[in-house]
């Protein structure tokens, strides 16, 4: 099958078009994006990269997408374009947070910790339980870098972002340091998934920001 992912979330954004089959993933490209103009970037970089390779989007047996945390107007833009294309050529959709691709790059098992840079001082947390290369949620949220540090102090921290390694580690805490998934990891997630039938119907496609905008922040201190 010819697996479609894209990562719209943020400044390290990345479109993938994979051959898998059986358990197997064979990785043809991967594209980056740049953040702040993927609605100009989106389509035609899709168009172009499976023109490259032989294919149409008649071609595209399922779509993998970044469903957050990140920006909120790349996020919109990556779910919307997806959500269309899949609706077009009738194929089914899966999700994938970054959280769990970070979670997913661990060599840990057992109850981890991923973290990203969520801007203004605040870090994106989700702690899953790894088992047999499946990642299960057990919660997620919003906090600062030193409650991130605190829950660092119970489990293994795994991340991409540096100087919160850095920061955890002088501290004696147990940290990985990975380099930031990019859409091919998004894409073989994405595989275990469907061959699991964790799809969503194109209607049902939405982001998960964990973050709330700041018209929602300010819409509810004025209520």
């Amino acid at each position: 099958m010819l697996l479609l992912a894209t990562d719209t979330s943020g400044k390290n954004g990345s479109i993938a078009l994979v051959q898998c089959e059986g358990k197997a993933c064979t990785i043809l490209e991967v594209v980056p994006l740049t953040g702040g103009t993927f609605s100009a970037q989106l389509i035609p970089q899709i168009a172009a990269l499976l023109q490259k390779h032989g294919f149409t989007k008649l071609d595209i047996g399922a779509f993998a997408v970044v469903s957050g945390p990140g920006s909120f107007t790349g996020l919109r833009v990556g779910l919307a374009a997806i959500k269309a294309l899949a609706e077009v050529l009738q194929k089914p959709i899966v999700t994938v947070a970054l959280l769990e691709a970070v979670a997913l790059a661990s060599k840990s098992q057992g109850n981890i910790l991923a973290a990203l840079d969520a801007g203004r001082n605040e870090i994106y947390l989700s702690e899953y339980t790894i088992r047999n290369s499946i990642a299960q949620l057990q919660r997620e949220w919003l906090g600062t870098r030193e409650q991130c540090l605190e829950a660092a102090a119970r489990m293994p921290l795994v991340t991409p972002d540096s100087n919160l390694a850095e920061v955890a580690q002088s501290r004696g805490f147990q940290v990985e340091r990975i380099p930031h998934p990019q859409s091919d990891a998004i894409a073989r997630i994405g595989w275990r998934k469907i061959q699991s039938g964790e799809t969503v119907e194109p209607q049902d496609l939405d982001a998960n920001y964990i973050r709330r905008s700041d018209a929602e922040i300010f819409s509810g201190r004025n209520s």
